[in-house]
Parts: C-alpha cells; sequence; structure tokens
C-alpha cells in the first residue's frame, strides 16, 4: 500500500470511496462525498494533508484535514475529517495508516493540534483525547466525548478556546 498526497486524478475516486465507506442507505449520498469536494472548492481542504491510500493502482482510502479557527487563532489547529477506506478494505490497516500519515504531516508542518468529531475506541489509538481536556471548546455542546484533539509537537497550552471547523461543516 502506498500513502501519498491526492492528485487532481483522484478526485472522483475519492468521492467514491467516502461514497462508499459510509452509506448508511442505498441510494441516499452520504454527506462526506460531497463536504470533501466543498472544503476543496472553497479553498479549506489542506492540500499537503489529504492523503490518499492506493492499492494495486487503485485508490481505497482518503483522509483529510481542514483549515480552522481555536480562539482568534487560524493557524495552530487543523480539522481532521472524514477518514474513509473503502468497504472491501476496512479493518486491514488502510485507515491506520492513513491516521498516522496526515498526523504525522501536521506535526512537521508545525500545527500544534490536530482536532475532530469521532469515535473515542477508534481514534484514542492515534494519541487523541477528549478536547475539552485541553480547554477547546466543541462547536456544538452535545458533541461531548466525541469531539476530540491530539497535540503534536507545536502544541502549546494557549492554544485553547472555542473551535470552529471549515465553514462547509456547518452545511452538513
Amino acid at each position: 500500500m502506498l500513502i501519498r498526497r491526492e492528485a487532481p486524478a483522484d478526485r472522483s475516486a475519492i468521492h467514491a470511496v467516502h461514497s462508499a465507506a459510509f452509506r448508511r442507505e442505498e441510494g441516499v449520498l452520504p454527506v462526506e462525498a460531497p463536504l470533501v469536494d466543498e472544503l476543496r472548492t472553497e479553498g479549506d481542504l489542506i492540500g499537503t494533508l489529504s492523503l490518499v491510500a492506493v492499492r494495486e493502482g487503485a485508490v481505497v482510502g482518503h483522509v483529510c484535514c481542514s483549515r480552522a479557527r481555536l480562539g482568534d487563532d487560524t493557524t495552530a489547529a487543523v480539522g481532521l475529517g472524514p477518514l474513509g477506506v473503502l468497504p472491501a478494505h476496512q479493518a486491514a490497516g488502510v485507515g491506520s495508516a492513513l491516521m498516522h500519515a496526515v498526523v504525522g504531516a501536521a506535526d512537521a508542518l508545525g500545527y500544534g493540534l490536530v482536532v475532530l468529531l469521532g469515535e473515542p475506541a477508534y481514534y484514542s489509538r492515534f494519541g487523541f483525547g477528549t478536547a475539552s481536556d485541553l480547554s477547546i471548546t466543541a462547536p456544538d455542546p452535545q458533541w461531548g466525548r466525541y469531539f476530540q484533539a491530539r497535540p503534536l509537537s507545536a502544541y502549546e497550552p494557549t492554544q485553547a478556546g472555542a473551535f470552529q471547523c471549515a465553514p462547509a461543516f456547518s452545511r452538513i
């Protein structure tokens, strides 16, 4: 498996990955697929943090980070998600490889935090914990323990406050 940055030619495959990975009901497009498209169109998708997993020449997984605001700071944190893997490749290490790669890349780029909304049992293995423990406030208080953050090398305890996702997230 190869993990690499997305290329323009990957866009339809990325859309298909999220459509299949998050499909709950036949014939209903999951919000995650158009969300990635909107983030890209609006300039909020961070290209260096939009990664694909490729097996035998085919895109089988995708993860991305987007611009975010933490308090008044627009450079300290990024929002992670969605993370999607084609159903036939789930539970085979693709998601874990993508997570390790995107967290490492965000760290290398100098961000202080990666923030996401997701299942604690899954994301805790990558160093994520409840964001409120780091004095980070969720856009929706009902998110509770599912709103998580992971400090990176550039993290400072002053990087705290209200977290605001890219605008596309508020439309889903």
